[in-house]
């Protein structure tokens, strides 16, 4: 193999194994299929061109004999100067010279992470069809109601029939007829949303269809009994299946799902969750790779998510958990910022009404939008209420003068959100966005609030100001980010000492809190993308490691009306961080005052050492010149745009 063959066959070799192994295993990201099978196809055709010529040289040499010992030597030692060892051979993936064996596995090698590769894209879609899948889940329930959707593409399972009745110690005759549906059709994509009514408080009820399936839920509780004192729900984002990728596993299976069943399974009666507040990128259209932007394509995505079989394992399986979701950029398209008219967001958005809104909480009431064009939810369950945003549907593009996320009429929603009195035991307000309200986050910064901080600003103010005149603590969950984070934003107006010290940079004073949680079951970054340059985000932890959490949350209002919520992290089914945040029974509204948060416990070690610090400014450095390039595109793209509208 001449030089120049065997540079560029190890160029291919070690971009075959790097790239196989980070999509593999850290991220599947769509640019490495072409790139790997492209260095593959380059790798091959070396090796069996040097193949070819070495079988012709060794037919040549036997038929030629050496007619002088200088000569000889000439070639002896040019032969050795071509020698590939054992090491060599399977490091850098060139034929070895002495050894066949060691050739064909290291060639193997980088065929089977092709392969993999290929398995890991296509096995789902080619071998494991979803569009005869039938499948029921349980959507928001109430007090008295609970929404249950189902899908049935079998015409011979039409009509369906669908039952409901209470569990405990249910003679088999007792079921109570809910509901007949007489056809579905692909206008919905089979599915339909079931409404359950005229259900009791705090009881457990299962469900029957027609065609076996069969699920159960628990009611909420009343608002004037002990049970409306305390709630526990749970909270992530972010699902890919079969990743990190397991050539022996299902490919639709979802680990995170099944530590769902597990955790749940090891809870006590007083802490187990009422519901999953799931905060966007449910599918990822575009990863590994994106098959189209028609509405097939995107309803692909959500039957395979629902066909995987991890929804059923356990004794508690997770399709019995109710899910409320929110929509966020890999249902539609990655750092989606372009409205809700351009494509393919309304192919994208067709199969997200069918399987996710039709049975979420209520719309939010607004008077300033009407019902059919709002996407945003609003509920009370127990001592919260609860705003979930769409941060995607009506935003614009980032970084500009007149940015907004929202758009103007689920801002002023908030905003009216924010500022209205809640009912005597409702003590906490949640406020859900599927990214990120910090900007500490220093890549994607323009895709989180950190790209529309003016908007954010408003919003902070109104939260700071509803916070200390209602007496109402205000609670922000997030997600997007495939890493852990705490955030607090502090209120200038009530920091105990100057504004200029270091002391906000410990959080003291009032503020608000966000916990930031994901992937449920996806990659994460293996480096620190997250940390604080000022004094208005201010770090209370960071746990970026893990390809599995969720966050759980406790809310429960004591005897003397005092009031803890406690948010505990779980990375690969073990909680390792709990936080609390309390409300003293004495607080006025008008001048309420919250103490700081605590920490109740912390299993998770920070960077020690010098090669930790190190490695940790290495990316810091890294993600600051990406922050810097980011900020120059967005600022030429601002620049054309007003020139644009100069034009104009």
């Amino acid at each position: 193999m001449r030089r120049y063959q065997e540079v560029l066959a190890t160029v291919c070799s070690t971009l075959i194994r790097f790239l196989g192994y980070i999509f593999l295993r850290w991220i599947p990201a769509h640019h490495a299929p072409p790139i790997t099978v492209s260095a593959l196809c380059i790798y091959l055709s070396l090796i069996w061109a040097t193949s070819s010529s070495s079988t012709r040289d060794r037919e040549d040499r036997r038929t030629t004999a050496s007619t002088a010992k200088e000569s000889a030597k000439d070639t002896q030692s040019h032969s050795n100067g071509r020698q590939v060892s054992v090491l060599r051979s399977l490091l850098t993936g060139l034929p070895c010279t002495s050894s066949k064996l060691v050739t064909w596995a290291t060639v193997g090698a980088n065929v089977l992470l092709n392969l993999f590769i290929l398995d890991f894209v296509f096995r789902g879609s080619l071998l494991y069809p979803t569009k005869d899948l039938s499948f029921a889940r349980v959507g928001y329930v109430s007090k008295n109601s609970a929404k249950i959707l189902i899908r049935e593409p079998d015409p011979e399972n039409w009509p369906l029939t669908v039952y409901h009745r209470l569990k405990l110690d249910a003679p088999t005759d007792s079921w109570t007829l809910t509901e007949t549906i007489d056809t579905l059709n692909d206008t919905t994509d089979y599915t339909f949303p079931v409404v359950i009514d005229g259900l009791e408080p705090e009881m457990v009820y299962e469900y029957l269809l027609s065609n076996n399936i069969s699920g159960e839920f628990t009611t909420a509780a009343g608002p004037t009994s002990l049970g409306s004192m305390q709630l526990n729900f749970w909270t992530t984002s972010c699902i890919k299946a079969n990743f990190p990728y397991n050539p022996f596993s299902h490919p639709f299976r979802i680990y995170g799902i099944e530590m769902l069943s597990e955790v749940y399974s090891k809870l006590d009666a007083l802490a187990v969750p009422s519901f999953m507040l799931f905060l966007g990128d449910f599918i990822y259209i575009d990863v590994p790779l994106q098959f189209g932007s028609a509405i097939k394509h995107y309803r692909d995505e959500y039957q395979k998510v629902y066909a995987s079989p991890s929804w059923h394992t356990g004794k508690n399986p997770a399709i019995n958990l109710p899910w409320i979701h929110m929509l966020d950029d890999h249902e539609i398209q990655n750092d989606w910022h372009d409205g809700n008219v351009t494509e393919p967001y309304p192919a994208a958005i067709d199969p997200y009404h069918h399987y996710h809104v039709s049975v979420n909480p209520p719309k939010a009431k607004s008077p300033h939008a009407s019902q059919e064009n709002t996407t945003y939810f609003s509920f009370t369950r127990g001592p919260a209420s609860f705003f979930i945003l769409d941060s995607r549907t009506y935003r614009s593009p980032p970084g500009l003068d007149n940015s907004t996320m929202l758009g103007y009429a689920q801002l002023q929603s908030l905003l009216d959100y924010i500022s209205c009195p809640e009912p005597a035991p409702v003590k906490w307000k949640i406020i859900s966005s599927s990214v990120p309200f910090t900007k500490n986050w220093h890549i994607g910064t323009s895709d989180t609030w950190g790209g529309y901080l003016k908007e954010r600003q408003i919003l902070l103010e109104a939260m700071w100001q509803a916070e200390r005149t209602l007496g109402t603590r205000i609670v922000l969950l997030s997600g997007d980010r495939h890493e852990f984070a705490a955030t607090k934003f502090p209120n200038p107006a009530t920091n105990p000492t100057d504004p200029t010290s270091s002391s906000l940079s410990k959080g003291e004073g009032q503020g608000i809190y966000e916990f930031c949680a994901g992937p449920l079951n996806q990659f994460y970054l293996p480096s620190s993308s997250y940390y604080q340059t000022d004094d208005e985000d201010v770090t209370i932890k960071y746990i970026p490691n893990g390809n599995f959490k969720f966050g759980a949350v406790g809310i429960e209002i004591h005897p003397d009306g005092g009031s803890d919520l406690t948010y505990t992290l779980y990375v690969n089914s073990e909680a390792v961080w709990q936080y609390k945040l309390s409300m003293p029974s004495d607080i006025k509204a008008g001048e309420a005052e919250f103490p700081d948060g605590e920490v109740v416990f912390d299993l998770v070690s920070r960077p020690k050492g010098i090669l930790d610090m190190g490695v940790l400014m290495f990316w810091r450095g890294l993600y600051w010149l990406n922050s810097q390039v980011n900020t120059l595109v967005e600022g030429v793209n601002g620049l054309i745009l007003k020139k644009e509208r100069l034009d104009e």
